[in-house]
Parts: C-alpha cells; structure tokens; sequence
C-alpha cells in the first residue's frame, strides 16, 4: 500500500518492507519539512514513479524479489535527475562501492541514524542542483556560440561561417587570424562548442599576459621544487584542457624559447612539466590567434618558420567590420537590444542619422569597438531615440561640425585666410553644447577632451558654467 503525504515541498519516497522503519523516517522527514510518500517494495515504488516526480528515493537494499540495487539501477537509467540513498544491514564496502556504481548517490548503514538520514538528503540535493545549473549553463554556453548565434548576414560573414562548420568537426589545429576586435576568440569558443570535444573543457590563455618566465609552467605545469616558490606540484593548462581544446591567443607575443617547445607538442602530443625529466602524454586540440602578420614575424626573425607552417594548415580569417559594412546595422540592432536587456533601461531606437554614421564610421576597434559605442549609447541617451552625439565617435565631429557650420555664420572665419583661434574655440564649444543640449560629459566627448577640460576652458572664455544657461 502506498501513503502519500500533502506537504508541497522536496519530495522524498521511502521504500522498505519493515512498516516500523518506514514509519519513522516518514515521520523525521516530515517534521524536517519534506513531502514523503512511502512504498513497501522495489515494484510498488516503481509503480509509484511511473506517475509521481520524487527528488529523493531513500530505499532499502533487500526486500522481495526486486532489490534495492535493482530499483538504484532502473532509476538511475530512467530518472537520472533523482537522487537515490540506499539503506542496508547487510554488505561493507564492496556493497557500497556496487550501489554508487549502479548510480546510488550514496549508502547509509542500518540502523540508520536519523539526523545523518537529514544530512545525507541535503547533500543529495545541493549536488543535485548543482548538477542541473551546470548542465543548463553548458546548454546556455553551447546555445551562445552554436553557429546559429554567429552574427553576420553578408557574403564575408556566411563564407566564415560555412568554413567553421566545417572545421569543427575535425581534430586539427586551426590558426585563427584577423585584427583586435574582429571576435578571433568568440570564432574559437564557436569551434570548440560544435565539435565532438564540446563536452570537455574550453582553456584560453592570452599569451601576451603572461609573463615569459613564467608561461612554460602556466602551459605545462611544474613539479614540486621546480623554482624557488614552487611549493606544490601543478597540472598546467594544457592537461586542464584534457579532452578538450586550448585556445593560444596572441601566439604572435609568444616567445621564441616557448615556440620551440610548443612545436613540440604539437608534433608528438607530449608536454614535459618544468622540472620533470618525463613525458606526459596530452589529448587537446590546439586554436591560436594573432592580429600580426606572422609570415612577416618570420622574415624578422620574431616567429619561427616550422611553428609557422605548422599552424598554417588550416586558417581562419577573420574579416575587419568595414570588410563588410553591410552587417553594421543589423549588427547594431543586436547590440542594442542586448545592452538594453543588460541595462535594464527602457526602449531605445537609433535615428536615420545615428544609422547612417555607424554605417559610414570605420571602425578601426572592429566589431568589440561597435558593441561598447553602442553600450555607451545606452547608458547616456536621453530618452528613447539614440542620436549621434551619444555615440561619442571622433571622426562623426567633423560630420557634426560642418552641420553645425551651417547654423552658424561665424563657422565661416575658418574659410578666411586668418582668424582668431580664441573666437573659433567659443564657437566650437557653443556648437558642441548646442549639438548635445547642454550636456557637458557629451559636448566634451564630441571635442576629444576630458569634461574637466571642458570646463576649465568655458570658464577661460566666461561662459556659464550651468551649460543649460548658453541655450536660453
């Protein structure tokens, strides 16, 4: 008979065929605030679940002709999210080991002691948890650079994408190349998060971060003693990423010494720890970056030429965003709703204008520099429209000047053969607080110096300092 209690909280299932220790724990568990339902057989309780979501079954080892391991095992395959804690007077610790290898969370001797029946059960449960977060994070990871988020809808971009797709599924070392801000590492995550390691680590490391002496022990770890501070023995990147890939970014700062061991172990899949005298066999995929010419850093003597070729077997460039400006707008548009959501500010909109000088701007930082123009736009806009005084961009100045040239007679006096420089900054300061509506962090912006800059020179030429005054 089954018995079902009506707490809405963690469930729990007792199984066993002693109704005295069924009742007990029922009671404990209950008081301890759970939701418990009882069954008095292996076959009862799988009856039960067929029906009913349970967070814990807490079962006995032996009972009837369907055991304790039996119904560890049958959960364990058909429920893998439930934790199962299994009870037993019989048996040590080959008992044990067989329960947690058929999927037990853990094994508890009778008699049982309640409050370590309570312990247990929390643990069951945060580790449970656990489990879930991670596996939704590396949902949540695995969807963010699935090829379907790769953003760009040109010609440039969907060529990009289709040699990726094709690289990821294999197991060679790729060289990823394009200028700062491109997205070399988001192409990196996107390779490894769609091949058959994407369940095993992503390792990056920024080469040109790491000091030289120490980057060989951060690659490949070091034993204990190896150098003066090296206390404990440590595993380096390289068997962290195990399973995995190592992502090598900015391979161009690498140091010649370290070149040569890398090509190393990219020839013999070996790394040797500092201060070992053996080899350790290492199953990683390599990825490497640079934003440098590296076939010219080996005609200068900075790259060697072996490690070179022996990247370049397969490459990936990246392109530069004005390559293909025809992403920018739509790039935008994502940007843009992506930092509202992070802001938690209300809608934004670009103008036709603010569009057309994204569109029209170089964009030398590349797509990073993109993505943090617009994050700044979100956070300084007043109100709904984004214009283009909020992007803060230097070369949209001279665009603005000129306009604002127009409005004002006095733009003229730059066209004659002499002028006063005092006259045409009061008028370039007024242009810029016009063009921003008095707002002082923007007009600075606009003139490429610090708002406490900006300040000093209004008060320079007697300006108010209420900026909001120059517009009455």
């Amino acid at each position: 008979m089954l018995v079902e209690a009506t707490h809405h909280t963690t469930k729990v299932l007792v199984v066993d065929d002693e109704a005295e220790m069924t009742a007990m724990l029922r009671n404990y568990l209950t008081r301890e605030g759970y939701e418990v339902a009882t069954a008095p057989s292996a076959e009862a309780a799988l009856d039960y679940l067929e029906d009913h979501d349970v967070d814990v079954v807490l079962t006995d080892f032996r009972m009837g002709e369907m055991d304790g391991l039996e119904l560890v095992q049958e959960v364990h395959t058909t429920r893998p999210e439930t934790q199962v804690i299994l009870m037993t007077a019989f048996g040590g610790i080959e008992t044990a080991i067989e329960a947690i290898k058929a999927g037990a969370y853990h094994f508890v001797a009778k008699p049982v002691k309640l409050p370590e029946v309570g312990a247990l059960l929390q643990k069951a449960l945060t580790e449970r948890d656990l489990r879930r977060e991670n596996r939704q994070l590396r949902q949540a990871v695995e969807q963010r650079y699935s090829f379907g988020q790769l953003l760009g809808k040109s010609a440039a971009m969907q060529r990009l994408f289709s040699l990726l797709e094709r690289l990821a599924a294999t197991q060679s070392t790729v060289l990823i190349q394009g200028e700062s801000g491109t997205g070399k590492e988001l192409v990196a995550r996107a390779l490894h998060f769609n091949s058959p390691r994407r369940h095993y680590p992503f390792v990056p490391i920024n080469c040109a971060a790491v000091p030289e002496g120490l980057l060989e022990s951060e690659l490949f770890g070091h034993v204990k003693g190896a150098y003066t501070g090296a206390q404990i023995a440590r595993k380096g990147l390289f068997l962290e990423a195990t399973q995995g890939t190592i992502f090598l970014d900015e391979i161009g700062e690498m140091p010649v010494g370290m070149q040569a061991k890398l090509l190393r172990v990219l020839e013999q899949r070996q790394i040797r720890p500092v201060g070992s005298d053996r080899e350790v066999e290492v199953d990683v995929r390599v990825l490497a970056a640079t934003n440098r010419d590296l076939e010219a850093e080996v005609q200068n003597g900075n790259f060697r030429e072996d490690l070179y070729y022996r990247l370049k077997v397969m490459t990936v460039r990246v392109p530069p965003l004005r390559e293909h400006p025809e992403d920018i707008a739509f790039l935008a548009e994502t940007f843009l709703q992506r930092h509202v959501e992070e802001a938690n500010v209300g809608p934004r909109r670009f103008t036709h204008k603010a569009l057309r000088c994204l569109e029209t701007y170089p964009w030398p930082g590349n797509v990073r520099e993109l993505s943090h123009v617009i994050e700044r736009a979100v956070t300084l806009c007043d109100g709904e429209w984004i214009d283009v005084e909020d992007f803060g961009l230097d070369e949209a100045r001279p665009a603005l000047m000129a306009e604002a040239g127009k409005e004002h007679p006095s733009s003229s006096s730059l066209a004659q053969e002499s002028f006063n420089l005092d006259e045409v900054t009061q008028h370039l300061l007024v242009s810029a607080l016009e063009k921003t509506r008095g707002h002082k962090a923007r007009a600075a912006a606009m003139l490429g110096v610090h708002p406490r800059t900006l300040t000093r020179m209004m008060r320079r030429y007697g300006m108010p300092e209420e900026a909001d005054d120059l517009l009455l």
